[in-house]
């Protein structure tokens, strides 16, 4: 755990310096598609999604090491085409994880977050799942264990397996002529992420794109039919704990709703999106079209659009103290650590969608992260790097009280209004 969380103080950093690289080419360019609250939300995601990883909070059914022990067929020699059998074992496995993420009611729950941004950059990439409760990606590594691909060497290709999937994830780069053939590149993945009738669940290869070819899943993208970003089941929140739960709340309640004991059963195993006929009936849930979609939005003053990037840059100074302190801090105080971030990511997202229990929300947190403080008499060692580290953590949780007090009483007010009078004026 220790050595995933050092290598994320390298690995977010570097993601988050490609982001501001493609803003300014985009900005330069006239051809900015960066909203602040999308990008924010899609960070924030990524955020959740790295604590998730460091804290362990998955259930690990069977680890790769024992298929390894008792399938392995071939003994390998240590060098470099270990490593690209590895990695092409990997990206084998990927794509028929992800197949069963788009395909199968229960899995697509953790991978709607990656989908649901209505924007399409950098920053979409890190839009990745909490709500992965059950790791079984394993079994799709049994080839590999076949093949006498060592776990030390998965273990090490993985995260240059995830790093690399990130760079496709932008609409400034157009078709690569003969690499679209090879690799999986920008245009192919638009096509992913797209909502379109032609384009939806095509294109699941992570680097390679030949198991798109192989297998039937491949969609190049078309001049005549532009990509609209998103999903059908519109999330309507930059909230990504709630993006992260939805689906899998609605399949409870459809459960729960089903008269038919079969449908209870089989609805988490059927094609994505399908719902029994009577609770279809009776709760009917409205599908957004690609040729009529408005993407989500939410009218912000400028003071809570730059509130909501303070919020966010004082949570990376906290996930980045939590991920360099791990060890020292220990358990169960790094759990306790982690799910005050989490809180701290519900809350002011939460703003960002303008309710205002949002206010309520922060004064939970914030009267938390006070305890904390008083209990401990220390903010998780914060004091060791940093002199009146703990006071000052403390002082910036009665002024978040204050300023989303000021913004819930004043602003919200004043853009309802305004963006009342616009909505007229428009008629």
């Amino acid at each position: 755990m220790d050595a995933f969380a050092k290598a994320l103080l390298f690995m977010l950093p570097a993601f988050f310096l490609m982001i501001i690289i493609e803003a300014t080419y985009a900005k330069a360019k006239g051809r900015f598609n960066f909203r602040s609250m999308d990008v924010i939300s899609s960070l924030s995601a990524g955020m959740t999604n790295a604590l998730k990883s460091v804290l362990g909070l998955t259930v690990l059914i069977v680890g790769y090491g024992f298929f390894f022990e008792r399938f392995a067929l071939i003994e390998q020699k240590q060098g470099p085409l270990l490593f690209l059998l590895a990695f092409v074992s990997l990206d084998f496995a990927t794509y028929w994880y992800h197949r069963l993420a788009h395909h199968v009611n229960i899995f697509w729950n953790r991978h709607v977050i990656h989908h649901s941004g209505e924007d399409f950059n950098t920053a979409t990439a890190l839009r990745q799942s909490i709500s992965k409760f059950v790791n079984i990606s394993v079994f799709f590594l049994i080839p590999a264990a076949f093949l006498g691909v060592p776990p030390k060497v998965i273990a090490l290709i993985t995260p240059l397996h995830l790093f690399v999937q990130v760079w496709y994830h932008t609409e400034h780069i157009g078709k690569l002529g003969w690499l679209e053939y090879i690799i999986v590149t920008p245009s192919q993945h638009r096509v992913h992420h797209a909502m379109n009738p032609i384009y939806r669940d095509k294109n699941l290869s992570p680097v390679f794109c030949v198991w798109d070819r192989l297998f039937g899943t491949f969609q190049e993208e078309l001049d005549e039919e532009p990509c609209v970003y998103g999903v059908t089941r519109q999330v309507n929140t930059w909230n990504p704990i709630i993006i992260n739960l939805n689906h899998i709340w609605l399949l409870i309640k459809d459960a729960w709703r089903a008269e038919s004991f079969w449908d209870k059963c089989r609805i988490w195993f059927m094609p994505t999106g399908w719902r029994p006929a009577d609770v279809e009936e009776k709760y009917p849930i409205a599908s957004a079209k690609s040729d009529q979609f408005v993407k989500y939005n939410t009218p912000a003053s400028a003071l809570l659009e730059r509130w909501s990037w303070v919020q966010f840059i004082v949570l990376v100074a906290m996930v980045f103290h939590l991920l360099y302190k791990l060890v020292d801090i220990g358990s169960p105080l790094a759990f306790i650590y982690g799910a005050f971030l989490y809180l701290v990511v519900f809350s002011y997202t939460t703003l960002m969608d303008r309710k205002e229990v949002a206010l309520w929300l922060e004064l939970v947190k914030s009267v938390i992260g006070l305890a904390i403080i008083f209990q401990t008499g220390s903010w998780f060692g914060l004091d060791e790097l940093m002199p009146f580290g703990s006071a000052i953590v403390a002082g910036f949780q009665i002024c978040s009280v204050l300023m989303v007090a000021y913004i819930v009483k004043t602003k919200f007010q004043n853009l309802s209004i305004s963006h009342s009078v616009r909505q007229s004026e428009k008629i």
